[in-house]
């Protein structure tokens, strides 16, 4: 029954959660460097806006290739960072030490947050009106991605209410 008790507890479905989305963020990366012209085309195109379809907004478009391969290795490099950080919020979950486990989980997530919510939904969706496209729009993706990581960001701040009101009432 402690084993039961101990692999349903919040604690367990945080540390199992991060972790899944430790090893999905690893996978992007690894993704984004070994297919780097697949992934920098999509960005290209979403940067160029050459596949939407209204015309007011092609001023906003940026075609410079020194641009384009910048864009995406700082998208790269964010979430590298970001997949280190959960990384490290993954083993101080397993070691037991929720409290940085909480702080590199949420840092890790938060930055997960920023860049598909910030920069893929808000700025290629909104500013490069990516959702116009029908064959480079990413919206879809990312909003898999804010909503996985919004939930884990939830899981990772419930458990700590938590742990605070579990110390408070001993």
């Amino acid at each position: 029954m402690r084993l039961l008790a101990r692999v349903g507890s919040l604690r367990a479905v945080v540390a199992v959660t991060v972790g899944f989305i430790t090893l999905n963020m690893l996978l992007v990366v690894l993704g984004n460097i070994t297919d780097y012209g697949t992934n920098e085309a999509f960005v290209k195109h979403v940067l160029s806006m050459d596949t939407t379809f209204g015309k007011e907004l092609k001023w906003r478009a940026i075609t410079s290739p020194a641009v384009v391969t910048t864009v995406y290795v700082a998208i790269i490099l964010w979430e590298a960072i970001a997949a280190v950080l959960l990384t490290a919020g993954t083993i101080a979950y397993i070691r037991d030490r929720e409290d940085s486990a909480r702080k590199f989980a949420s840092a890790g997530l938060l930055m997960i947050v920023a860049l598909f919510l910030g920069g893929f939904i808000t700025v290629g969706g909104e500013w490069f009106a990516m959702w116009q496209s029908k064959d480079w729009n990413g919206i879809t993706a990312a909003l898999r991605m804010v909503t996985i990581a919004g939930f884990a960001l939830i899981l990772v701040h419930l458990s700590s209410r938590r742990a605070i009101q579990s110390q408070a009432t001993q």
